[in-house]
């Protein structure tokens, strides 16, 4: 029973987070709550922000080191990545990270990517902290969810899941801007 409730109480502000979440200029909502074991506040944080991929240019911030075994679904690519977040579409829009890791193509009957990246914060007071996020994004899926698997600095003991959606994608000039939603269970 206890249980119970406290699934539901987790579900109620996971939603108000959510209808709370679209307040233009914050990229981030906290609630708390307390945490019935160990007697600490969790928090639950929505993090939206705009993740600008570039595999071409004078300046790309994504780097393909191993080319795909198969290239109709890129299946064995692996590139490395030190993308900017930013707080809205426009890529000049403000900088409040880097998402920097990998991601490899794991799927052979479709494009599908093996993701795993450290959304690294470096402004205002997330500075210093980080996500990791470790999941799989199926990029022509209109909505794509990964787990969150950690964190550190203000994110430590992290949990949840992101959103990812596509807001412009163009592959002949290798450009991508993907919306993220975090919802981040921490202490």
């Amino acid at each position: 029973m206890t249980k119970l409730i406290i699934i539901l109480a987790a579900q109620i502000l996971l939603l108000a987070a959510v209808a709370s979440a679209g307040h233009v200029g914050d990229f981030a909502r906290t609630t708390y709550q307390k945490h019935p074991i160990i007697n600490k506040m969790e928090k639950l944080t929505h993090l939206r922000f705009y993740w600008h991929d570039s595999l071409k240019g004078r300046n790309p911030s994504s780097v393909m080191i191993q080319q795909p075994v198969l290239n109709s679904t890129l299946f064995g690519s692996i590139t490395m990545t030190d993308d900017p977040l930013t707080t809205d579409v426009p890529k000049n829009s403000t900088v409040v990270g880097h998402a920097q890791g990998i991601y490899a193509g794991a799927a052979q009957g479709e494009i599908g990517y093996l993701m795993v990246l450290n959304v690294a914060f470096m402004t205002g007071k997330y500075n210093g902290s980080t996500i990791a996020v470790l999941g799989r994004n199926t990029p022509y899926s209109k909505v794509r969810e990964m787990p969150v698997v950690g964190g550190s600095g203000m994110f430590r003991f992290a949990s949840g899941y992101v959103e990812a959606r596509t807001k412009l994608a163009d592959y002949e000039s290798g450009v991508a801007t993907v919306e993220y939603n975090c919802y981040v269970w921490h202490y």
